[in-house]
């Protein structure tokens, strides 16, 4: 059997809390890690189908809209847990502003400066939710006393990496100021 690669694993991890479309798992990992791992709807029905082909998930009885459940096999129960247990694979920073940034010579004039106000705005907005949506764990936790230090770790991460962003995008004009784009 092949190693599973991080997309199935989130798949498998997500399905240990029951049975789920595809559709469904689609809109788990938006909510659930859509915000440090993205996943297509056509990765997950790809990862699926691979994954009943190693016998890591079941395909269950159809139900409304025609969507069918896949549910985790004792299979796919131990393969994440090899998984969850190994060293996390490296990390690789795919940021798609960088590569417009290194070919802006071949920008029009102004309009770097227009993507990189939208980008700094996206940034701005992101960190907010994040403050916004850390606040609000750290409410209900102090008031049913169970605080979800899981969650709250990955949203800490969210608010630091997009303060770092943020510093970034404010340092960029001194950067730039008296040289010409990067060709």
């Amino acid at each position: 059997m092949r190693s599973l690669n991080a997309t199935a694993a989130s798949l498998l991890g997500l399905l240990h809390d029951g049975p789920l479309s595809g559709w469904d798992l689609v809109e788990a990992a938006q909510a659930r890690i859509g915000n440090y791992w993205t996943l297509t709807q056509s990765q997950v029905y790809r990862e699926l189908s691979r994954m009943t082909d190693d016998g890591l998930v079941a395909l269950g009885e159809t139900g409304p809209r025609e969507r069918k459940p896949y549910r985790i096999t004792d299979a796919g129960r131990a393969a994440f847990t090899t998984w969850i247990n190994g060293d996390p694979a490296r990390e690789q920073i795919r940021v798609p502003l960088l590569l417009t940034i290194q070919f802006s010579a071949h920008l029009a004039p102004g309009r770097l400066e227009e993507i990189l106000t939208a980008e700094r705005a996206t940034h701005a907005e992101r960190l907010e939710k994040y403050r916004a949506h850390a606040g609000r764990l750290e409410l209900y936790g102090e008031l049913d006393g169970k605080l979800d230090h899981v969650r709250l770790a990955t949203l800490r991460f969210g608010i630091r990496h997009e303060e770092a962003a943020l510093a970034w995008f404010d340092e960029l004009p001194e950067l730039f100021s008296g040289t010409t784009p990067p060709r």
